[in-house]
């Protein structure tokens, strides 16, 4: 009896240490480790105007760098104190599993695949994306529906050269397709007239159009053709960090929703207006549960403003190639930008 269960305590001492192998990285709590080191380490897949560039001074700044100083000022109270990586490829999962980096917040167009396969979780879209066409001004379009007898440059391979098919079929046009292997061959070939369109995501044409001698001459046309939805990703099995980056998006879009900006946080505690004290952490605590400051939320707005604000630093008019925000505009607009309430 005393070698039976010598042999049992060995099995489950066996099993217990397997099961130990298989417990997610993220199990040991990404908010501890983050607080710890001191500051975030943030990512975000390559380099792109508007989302992520680098100035002489080795500065970091776009709309991705800023979604990584909203997280850093609702984890610390300070936007600054984050690390960023750009890093080059499509899907970078593997940086997330070896904690290399605490969150990406551009990545692979959010996908079945890329968000069940890869021990990583999609927070939510921060931007709404997708195939769409930039053409000269001159040429007096409106709509990606009037474009006809047309040479697109498009990547070679993949599903571009398929959705350009299947949308001038069905609208019964003509074109005549101009491949390349590379983005940067696009830009050169339509900025020397070797065709009079060119197709990617609307994200990869700002790049473009921003690259152009004078953006304005140009027009990203409003249609999208595919659908591509892009925002922060975190380790899967982390809940906490999880729900962490998820409301520090959300506050941003419910902020835009009430008023809420940079300038007027600090007035407006003084609002007697339900959801505006909520957000502020003023009326309710919706941080301790998370582990942060019940002001989390006001820190978070106070650091980089709400969702117009963020969208209008990295695309707005003052870039000199303004983007329309179109789907990204707030539900209440017309647009795709929602998010649950803070009550």
């Amino acid at each position: 009896m005393a070698r039976f269960f010598m042999r049992l305590s060995a099995v489950l001492a066996a099993i217990g240490w397997v099961l130990g192998l298989a417990v997610s990285p993220a199990a040991a709590q990404t908010l501890d480790a983050v607080r710890e080191r001191g500051f975030l380490i943030c990512g975000a897949t390559n380099p792109l105007p508007g989302f992520a560039q680098i100035d002489a001074d080795g500065r970091w700044s776009g709309f991705d760098v800023d979604l990584c100083r909203a997280i850093a000022a609702a984890v610390f109270g300070d936007p600054n104190r984050i690390e960023f990586h750009s890093l080059r490829g499509e899907a970078r999962f593997a940086h997330l599993q070896t904690e290399a980096v605490d969150v990406l917040t551009r990545n692979g167009p959010w996908t079945a695949r890329r968000d069940t396969l890869y021990g990583a979780r999609y927070v939510g879209t921060a931007f709404f994306d997708g195939q769409a066409f930039l053409v000269p001004q001159a040429r007096g379009l409106v709509s990606a529906f009037e474009l006809d007898d047309v040479r697109i440059c498009v990547i070679d391979g993949g599903d571009d050269l398929e959705r350009i098919e299947e949308f001038f079929f069905a609208n019964q046009a003509t074109y005549v397709e101009v491949p390349y292997e590379d983005i940067d061959d696009l830009a050169l070939a339509y900025k020397t007239g070797l065709c009079d369109a060119v197709s990617a995501s609307g994200r990869q044409l700002q790049a473009i159009r921003r690259g152009l001698p004078d953006p304005n001459a140009h027009r990203i046309l409003p249609e999208r053709i595919s659908k591509e939805l892009l925002g922060p990703v975190v380790r899967a099995g982390d809940t906490q960090w999880f729900n962490i980056i998820k409301w520090t998006l959300l506050a941003l879009i419910n902020a835009e929703e009430v008023g809420i900006t940079s300038p007027n946080t600090e007035s407006l505690t003084a609002s007697h207006t339900p959801a505006i004290r909520r957000i502020l952490g003023v009326e309710g605590d919706f941080g301790t549960a998370l582990g942060l400051k019940p002001t989390f939320m006001a820190d978070v707005i106070r650091a980089v403003g709400n969702y117009a604000e963020l969208y209008d630093r990295h695309f707005g008019p003052q870039t000199g190639a303004a983007l329309l925000r179109g789907q990204n505009s707030l539900w209440s607009n017309g647009g795709l930008l929602y998010a649950p309430p803070v009550r």
